[in-house]
């Protein structure tokens, strides 16, 4: 099965090796046909801590790393 691929913006550094992305996706309503924008918030893995707060990044889903995190940086 491919892995998914999510892109999204940096909201948290605070934490060793690991980063906070909201990822915002859109979509219609399905009865009032109005846009509605939806964020979800993932803690991705980030080995050399070089993403800072605001950099859009691009995850990609890996086997669990610890609690929480389920998701890694790619390079971009």
């Amino acid at each position: 099965m491919p892995k998914r691929v999510l892109q999204g913006i940096v909201t948290s550094d605070s934490n060793a090796q690991t980063v906070t992305v909201s990822v915002e996706r859109r979509f219609k309503h399905p009865v009032m046909q109005k846009t509605i924008r939806k964020s979800k918030k993932y803690r991705a893995h980030d080995e050399n801590n070089t993403f800072k707060v605001g950099d859009a990044v691009r995850i990609m889903e890996c086997a669990p790393k610890s609690k929480t995190k389920r998701w890694e940086v790619l390079e971009t």
